[in-house]
C-alpha cells in the first residue's frame, strides 16, 4: 500500500485541481481494491464515499461541492481509521489530513468567525 500512499499524496501535493480526471479514476479503483478485503471499522464507508467520488470523476462535469465534500469526508475518515491500522499509521493519518484539507474549499483563508457568529448581520445592511 506505500505505493498508493505515495502516488495519492503526491497528487494532493501537486494539487488536485491539475490532476486529471482519469488519473484520479485510476488512483480510487487502486484503494478500492486495496480497501475491498480490508475488516476494520470504518473501512466499508470510506469505500462508499470513494465510489461516490470515482463516479462524481468519471461524469462529464463533476459537482465540485460534493467532490469537496467527499474528499473532506474521506480525509476525516481516513484519519479515524489510522489508529486502527496494523502499520503506516503515520501515513494514514498524513494521507487523512491532506484529503481533509484538500475538501476545504477556502482552505487558504483565515475564517471569518466575526461573520460566522452574526450570519444574519449582512442581509440586515443590504
Amino acid at each position: 500500500m506505500a505505493v498508493k500512499f505515495a502516488g495519492t499524496m503526491n497528487a494532493i501535493n501537486r494539487g488536485l485541481d491539475g490532476t486529471k480526471p482519469a488519473k484520479g479514476v485510476t488512483m480510487i479503483e487502486d484503494w478500492e481494491a486495496a480497501l475491498a478485503d480490508l475488516d476494520v471499522p470504518g473501512s466499508k464507508g470510506i469505500l462508499r464515499d470513494l465510489t461516490s467520488l470515482r463516479k462524481q470523476l468519471e461524469k462529464d462535469e463533476a459537482d465540485a461541492d460534493r467532490v469537496h465534500a467527499l474528499l473532506h469526508r474521506l480525509g476525516a475518515a481516513t484519519t479515524r481509521i489510522a489508529e486502527k491500522a496494523d502499520s503506516g499509521q503515520d501515513k494514514l493519518r498524513a494521507l487523512g489530513e491532506a484529503l481533509t484539507e484538500a475538501g476545504e474549499e477556502d482552505r487558504d483563508e483565515e475564517e471569518d468567525t466575526a461573520a460566522a457568529a452574526a450570519p444574519n448581520r449582512a442581509r440586515k445592511k443590504a
